[in-house]
C-alpha cells in the first residue's frame, strides 16, 4: 500500500513539472513575442492583428505540458477512476513531466524570441508575415518531441495501461 502511496505522489510532481516548465516556457515567449508586438503596433496601428498571433505562437508549449498533466492526474488516480501507482511508474512519471515540461521551456523561449524579431521584420515589409510565421514555428518542433516521448514514457512505462 505504502508503494502506491509514493509512486502516485511521484506522478503528481510529474504533473507539476510537466506543465510548470512548459508554462514558464510560453508565458515567458509570449512576454518577448508581445514586448515585440507592442514596439510594432506603436510603429504601425494596423499591426495588432498579426502582433497577436506571433504573441499567441508560444501558448502551445503550455497546452502541451497541460495536456500531459492531466493524463498523468487522471491515470495515477488522482483524479478518480484510475488506480494508484507503484513507485517505477511514479518515477516514470517525473521523467514524463520532465520531457515536456523542459522541452516546452526551451522551445517556448525560442518560439518567443523569433516571434518578436518576425513582428519587427513584417513592419518594415508586410511580405514578411508567412515567413516570419514560418520561422516562428520551428522552434516548436523541440516542444513536439518532448510531448512524443512523454506519450511513449506514459504507453510504455505502464501509465497508461
Amino acid at each position: 500500500m505504502v508503494e502506491i502511496v509514493i509512486g502516485t505522489a511521484l506522478a503528481a510532481i510529474g504533473a507539476g513539472v510537466a506543465i510548470g516548465f512548459a508554462g514558464l516556457g510560453s508565458g515567458l515567449g509570449q512576454g518577448i513575442a508581445a514586448a515585440g508586438s507592442v514596439g510594432a503596433v506603436a510603429e504601425d496601428n494596423d499591426m495588432f492583428a498579426r502582433g497577436i498571433i506571433f504573441t499567441a505562437l508560444p501558448e502551445t508549449q503550455a497546452i502541451y505540458g497541460f495536456l500531459i498533466a492531466i493524463l498523468l492526474l487522471v491515470f495515477s488516480g488522482l483524479l478518480g477512476g484510475g488506480k494508484g501507482l507503484a513507485i517505477e511508474s511514479g518515477l516514470v512519471a517525473i521523467g514524463i513531466g520532465a520531457s515536456i515540461g523542459f522541452a516546452g521551456l526551451g522551445s517556448g523561449m525560442g518560439q518567443g524570441i523569433a516571434a518578436a524579431s518576425s513582428v519587427g521584420a513584417v513592419v518594415e515589409d508586410n511580405d514578411m508575415f508567412a515567413r516570419g510565421i514560418i520561422f516562428t514555428a520551428l522552434p516548436e518542433t523541440q516542444a513536439i518531441y518532448g510531448f512524443l516521448i512523454a506519450i511513449l514514457l506514459m504507453v510504455f512505462g505502464g501509465i497508461l495501461s
